[in-house]
């Protein structure tokens, strides 16, 4: 028995997803050009992306809390590798400083989805709020 084709696509929700953590890095770009605005990458793919998700699964029926859970996580991932990456070579790596970092890490993506879960509620909560003015003056 073969599979079928559409069981092996991604999820709208996944989707949706990795669109909102795409759509952060332009937008924490265009947020750190703002004077005294001092936003990571990694911060602004961490908060911008979960609520960009919200935002576009209102519009697509897709529940905002789980596009933006998914969204925080993968913000999650995306904060750490830069991370690693910016950090990690100036970092004097002892024992202990791997054990705080890897305690550090696990923090971060157990906390991620909770702040991606609530900015997508307001990413959606926005989007609802927009269409409803929208509606309300083509009336």
């Amino acid at each position: 028995m073969h599979p079928n084709i559409q069981d092996q696509r991604v999820p709208h929700v996944w989707r949706i997803a990795i669109l909102g953590t795409i759509a952060a890095l332009p937008a924490t770009v265009v947020l750190n050009w703002l004077p005294n605005s001092e936003l990571t990458i990694g911060g602004g793919v961490l908060l911008v992306g979960p609520t960009i998700a919200g935002a576009v699964a209102g519009g697509w029926s897709v529940d905002p809390s789980a596009a933006g859970l998914r969204a925080g996580f993968l913000g999650g991932i995306i904060t750490v590798t830069v991370f690693i990456f910016t950090e990690g070579a100036t970092v004097m790596w002892s024992l202990n400083m791997i054990v705080l970092f890897l305690i550090a890490v696990v923090m971060l993506l157990c906390i991620s989805p909770v702040f991606g879960l609530i900015s997508g509620r307001i990413g959606g909560w926005v989007a609802n709020y927009v269409a409803d003015i929208r509606a309300d003056q083509a009336l």
